[in-house]
């Protein structure tokens, strides 16, 4: 139930080894099972809520009287604030609003996020960065955060040991975000989430009504297949400049249905209009994925046929947000390094090939595209 990789994937459970101890406090978790024999439709529903007010009346139950579950006393406190540096979005630091920063296992930058063996303690920041995060275990963690509108990810140099009945005051923290030149241009908006997207109606027959007019588009059934049925047999093409990303750019690049069991590759292209290039500058394509799933997005500047991509990314992802109608899953960031020679000044396009297609769901959901052009360019 807790590590279900059924719709997370299998890359977020526990895995203990050779004897591994551990442990970890859940709950409560109260399931009630009921029946009933009389003809009554609503009789189980009514004879739950009944239920259901019961059990609320003895909240918390005993559980906060283990000892495997510590006492206000027992936990400790943080509190900092968090800038962003980014100098082509503003000489001064930025208070990075609206960030969520939180406390885990030491791990690499963004290891918290396929981390469930430990305890996590997150908390958003105010509008000027200031964070506090209260009620955390005695225990040496990591700190992490990321934050909305911005890329990447962000870790604290050096442990966290948190002690009972103490706050911590780490001070001003200062994030920069992968950054080597001016946007050029941009696709999406990175907030590790496909939302933004078009997300297209369901096949009628595949309707949920609890959906319908909702927000949340993308909890329809079997949306994969609907990439099929808008482009049948090309692909998706977007143009800097004059494509809208809300219309124009399908939330999930998956793969083509060519018969009832067959998919076949898909190669969507960007294209766009490059003034002034430097021929010796160095310029950065920056990918952020919101999901993958036993997918390859393979690079191709300008040249759809060449034997080698100029980048790929091997085979990535084992989450299941796009067979389980979700809008993001694991966040992957990848930064492609481009050769001023590789572009032209005019027209320029770069292919992504999803190059995996044994089933529907091999694919990505990006969250941000950016093509960043030499330091010190003109924006």
């Amino acid at each position: 139930v807790f590590f279900s990789g059924h719709y997370a994937g299998p890359n977020f459970g526990v895995r203990l080894r050779n004897g591994e101890p551990w442990k970890k406090v859940y709950g409560p978790v109260f399931m009630y099972l009921n029946s009933d024999t009389s003809d009554e439709p609503r009789a189980l529903w009514e004879d739950a809520k009944k239920q259901m007010s019961q059990e609320t009346k003895k909240w918390p139950y005993d559980f906060p009287l283990s000892s495997e579950f510590p006492k206000a006393n027992q936990r400790g406190t943080i509190n900092g604030r968090l800038f962003v540096r980014d100098r082509y979005i503003n000489r001064e630091l930025i208070p990075a609003k609206s960030a969520y920063v939180g406390l885990a296992r030491p791990g690499e930058v963004g290891s918290w996020q396929a981390e469930a063996k430990g305890y996590q303690f997150w908390t958003q920041t105010d509008d000027n960065g200031y964070f506090t995060i209260t009620s955390v275990r005695a225990d040496t963690y990591n700190l992490y955060a990321y934050v909305p509108g911005i890329i990447g990810d962000y870790k604290h140099n050096g442990d966290i040991i948190v002690r009972p009945e103490i706050q911590i005051q780490i001070g001003d923290l200062v994030y920069d975000p992968p950054r080597n030149g001016p946007t050029l241009w941009e696709i999406g908006i990175p907030d590790r989430t496909a939302a933004e997207f078009y997300v297209p109606d369901p096949a009628p027959s595949l309707v949920n009504k609890l959906f319908i007019n909702h927000i949340e588009k993308f909890r329809q059934y079997g949306l994969w297949d609907r990439y099929t049925d808008l482009y049948p047999s090309e692909d998706l093409v977007y143009t800097v400049g004059v494509s809208d990303y809300r219309k124009d750019w399908f939330f999930a690049h998956v793969n083509r249905n060519v018969d009832k069991y067959n998919y076949v590759p898909t190669t969507w292209r960007i294209l766009f209009d490059a003034k002034n290039v430097s021929r010796t500058g160095n310029y950065t394509l920056r990918l952020a994925l919101a999901s993958a799933n036993f997918a390859e997005i393979q690079v191709r500047i300008n040249d759809p046929d060449a034997r080698n991509p100029h980048f790929t990314t091997g085979r990535i992802g084992r989450d299941n947000a796009i067979a389980r109608h979700g809008i993001h899953g694991q966040y992957l960031l990848y930064n492609v390094d481009l050769l001023g020679f590789q572009l032209i000044n005019g027209k320029n396009t770069i292919y992504l090939k999803q190059a995996r297609a044994s089933s529907p769901f091999n694919g990505v959901l990006y969250d941000y595209i950016r093509l960043e052009g030499p330091f010190g360019s003109p924006q």
